[in-house]
C-alpha cells in the first residue's frame, strides 16, 4: 500500500514524496517588471522538501495580471529572475512547476498599463472587489475577447510555458480553477458567448482544451499539469452542470498525456472527485475540502485509500516550511497567521499578504 511519504514518478521526474505544496498567491514580485525577488527564492527553497512545489499564480501576459505584485513569465527579464528561484529549489533537491494563471475578468484597470480593461469570455462584471495598490476596488466590466484575441491568448500560454522551461522550471500547471480566465470560459454565468467558444458544453470547454493542447505541444505533455475546481463559487462563478462539463473536459484532456490533473475539492463534490479519479488515466492530485481547518495529517490517508496519487497542502505550508517532516512525525504544527493575509483559503485558493 502506497503512503504519502513514498517516492513517486511524475512523468519521468522522480519525486521524493507524494506531498504537494499547493499554489498560493503571495504578491511579492517587487522587482522591476513584475520580477521575482530574492525573498521568493528563499521562500520556495525553504519548502523544497515537498515532493512537488507548484508556484503562486504567474501571469502569461501583461493583461493576465489581476493582483498587485504578482510575477509574470512573459519577458526575458522575468525569465532571468525566475532562475534564482528554480536554482535555489533544485539546489535543495526539490521539484518545482510554475502555475500559469491568467486572471481574466478578475482584476482592475489600475493594475494594468494605460488603464487597460481586464478581459473575459463575455462582457459580464463579477460581483465583488479586488485589492489594488490603492486598496479594494469594485470589479469592472471586462472587455469581451474577440476570436483573434482568444487565439493570441492561447499562444501566450504556450510562450509562457516555453519561458518557464527556459527559467529552469520542471514543468507548468495551467490554472483552470478559482474563477480565473480558463474557469470563466467553463462557467455559464461568466461565458455567455453564442459562438464556438461558448453555449454548449463543447463550446465552453474549448478554450481550456486548446490552452492545454498548445502548452503540451510547446513543452511536452509530461511537463504540464492542469488544475480544476468544479463547483467552487470563488470569484463569482456559478456552475450547474458539473458532471457533464468536467466529464467532457477530462475526456478531452486525457489523450494529451499530461503530467497530472489537480482537483481542488469544493464542498459536496466528492462523488465527482471519485469519478474523475477513475476516468483520469494519469496522476491525480487532490487538494481536499476540509471545512474550516487546514488540510492536515488526516488527509494523508487519501493516498493510502487510493483516492489520490498525491495530496496538496496550502496554508499549512506557510507556517511550516518543513511540512513533510512534521506530517511524518505527527506534528507539532505552527498555525498560519490568517491576520496577515487576505483572501486566504486553507486549500490554497489564494493567500497573499494584506496590502497597504
Amino acid at each position: 500500500m502506497a503512503t504519502a511519504f513514498d517516492p513517486y514518478d511524475l512523468g519521468g521526474k522522480p519525486l521524493a514524496n507524494r506531498i504537494v505544496m499547493a499554489p498560493m498567491t503571495r504578491s511579492r514580485a517587487y522587482g522591476a517588471g513584475a520580477t521575482p525577488t530574492d525573498l521568493m527564492a528563499t521562500y520556495y527553497a525553504q519548502r523544497a522538501g515537498a515532493g512537488l512545489i507548484v508556484t503562486e499564480g504567474t501571469q502569461p501576459s501583461v493583461v493576465g495580471q489581476g493582483y498587485p505584485d504578482t510575477p509574470g513569465l512573459h519577458s526575458a527579464e522575468q525569465v532571468e529572475a525566475w532562475r534564482k528561484v528554480t536554482d535555489a529549489v533544485h539546489d535543495e533537491g526539490g521539484v518545482i512547476f510554475a502555475q500559469l494563471m491568467h486572471t481574466g475578468r478578475i482584476g482592475h484597470p489600475s493594475l494594468l498599463p494605460d488603464d487597460q480593461l481586464p478581459v473575459g469570455p463575455s462582457a459580464v462584471a463579477p460581483q465583488g472587489q479586488v485589492f489594488t495598490h490603492e486598496g479594494p476596488k469594485d470589479f469592472v466590466t471586462p472587455k469581451e475577447l474577440t476570436e483573434a484575441e482568444i487565439t493570441r491568448t492561447i499562444d501566450e500560454f504556450a510562450v509562457a510555458a516555453r519561458n518557464a522551461v527556459a527559467a529552469g522550471f520542471d514543468g507548468v500547471e495551467i490554472h483552470g480553477a478559482n474563477g480565473y480566465l480558463v474557469h470563466q470560459f467553463l462557467a455559464p454565468n461568466a461565458n455567455r458567448r453564442t459562438d464556438a467558444w461558448g453555449g454548449s458544453v463543447d463550446g465552453r470547454i474549448r478554450f481550456a482544451v486548446e490552452v492545454a493542447t498548445a502548452v503540451a505541444q510547446a513543452i511536452g505533455g509530461e511537463k504540464v499539469g492542469f488544475r480544476i475546481s468544479p463547483g467552487n463559487p470563488y470569484n463569482d462563478i456559478a456552475e450547474d452542470d458539473l458532471q457533464e462539463t468536467y466529464g467532457a473536459l477530462v475526456a478531452r484532456l486525457a489523450p494529451l498525456g499530461l503530467a497530472y490533473l489537480h482537483q481542488m475539492e469544493a464542498p459536496g463534490v466528492r462523488d465527482l472527485v471519485l469519478r474523475l479519479r477513475k476516468e483520469w488515466p494519469g496522476t491525480f492530485i487532490l487538494n481536499p475540502f476540509t471545512g474550516t481547518d487546514p488540510t492536515g495529517p488526516d488527509e494523508l490517508g487519501l493516498v493510502e485509500d487510493g483516492i489520490a496519487d498525491l495530496i496538496a497542502y496550502g496554508a499549512l505550508y506557510l507556517a511550516n516550511p518543513d511540512l513533510p517532516a512534521r506530517l511524518a512525525a505527527g506534528g507539532p504544527f505552527n498555525t498560519p497567521d490568517r491576520a496577515t493575509s487576505f483572501g486566504g483559503d486553507h486549500r490554497g485558493y489564494t493567500d497573499y499578504p494584506a496590502l497597504g
